[in-house]
């Protein structure tokens, strides 16, 4: 059995190194959107078989589309995303949900630091990994999963890429 970890992949990876790649070649507006419709599609469902009642992921992932869609103040969109975030901090006891509350808190959080798509990735992987498997499969089974889910969600981003976007984002990945 593998040691369980918060998230799954490493900066070094080949599939983590090509979402950074294609991440860079867009706008800010593309990768929020992007990161929170992949968080709403995948991971919030994982999170919400464990917490049905809890509406604060949802609601944190809403604002920030909201935010980019001109429709929500930033001010009022980082305190949905803050509230996300305890969300993740309260999951404690169940890491599956746990991991899938940390992916959709860093999706929200797009709309301050777009360097938190890359953490949809790591924490993503997990909650996906960990719900598919279970909490005691082979480091190997995780890193097999990690590199399919990063290349979903590599996927994803290219069905709405913007080609030869004008205005990319310019990132220091610090990793």
């Amino acid at each position: 059995m593998a040691k369980l970890r918060k998230m799954l992949g490493t900066a070094d990876s080949p599939y983590i190194i090509s979402l950074m790649r294609i991440i860079e070649t867009q706008n800010k507006t593309t990768i929020i959107t992007w990161s929170v419709k992949y968080a709403e599609a995948y991971l919030l469902p994982i999170y919400e078989k464990a917490y049905p009642e809890d509406t604060r992921l949802k609601n944190a992932l809403t604002a920030a589309l909201s935010f980019v869609e001109g429709g929500m103040k930033l001010a009022d969109a980082k305190k949905l995303v803050r509230e996300a975030q305890g969300a993740a901090k309260e999951a404690e006891g169940n890491p599956i949900a746990q991991a899938a509350a940390r992916a959709c808190a860093q999706a929200a959080a797009t709309i301050t630091t777009i360097t938190n798509s890359l953490a949809v990735a790591f924490y993503g992987s997990a909650a996906i990994a960990y719900d598919r498997v279970g909490l005691e499969s082979s480091a190997e089974v995780y890193e097999d999963i990690a590199a399919e889910v990063c290349s979903k969600y590599e996927s994803e981003l290219h069905k709405i890429a913007v080609e030869n976007e004008p205005n990319p984002v310019k990132i220091n990945w610090n990793c």
